[in-house]
């Protein structure tokens, strides 16, 4: 299994059903149950489908509530030119504040 050793933001697809069972894949889920790892987390970005309306980018927010970290951004399906920007821009911002 991979192991983190350094600070990282996790960025997750959402895999939800209509009720938002299985947002987060079982693999991301393993490596997160990794104490190692999840003490290097500092924040989470997550896709999804806002045809799921609640449940959009649901694994952000089952990782941000489970892990104690913010959820950094929501983008849908796989994003666009101006998400990539967006997420960019905000990254380069975030390393800068983090301690």
């Amino acid at each position: 299994m991979l192991k983190i050793s350094e600070p990282y933001v996790l960025m997750v697809p959402t895999y939800a059903d209509g009720e938002g069972r299985g947002a987060v894949h079982k693999q991301v889920i393993r490596f997160l149950n990794d104490a190692d790892n999840r003490s290097h987390l500092k924040g989470v970005i997550a896709s999804g489908n806002m045809n799921f309306g609640q449940y959009y980018a649901w694994a952000g927010n089952v990782i941000s509530d489970k892990c104690n970290v913010p959820v950094l951004y929501k983008f849908e399906l796989s994003g666009t030119e101006t998400d990539v920007a967006r997420i960019k821009q905000g990254m380069e911002e975030f390393w800068k504040r983090q301690p």
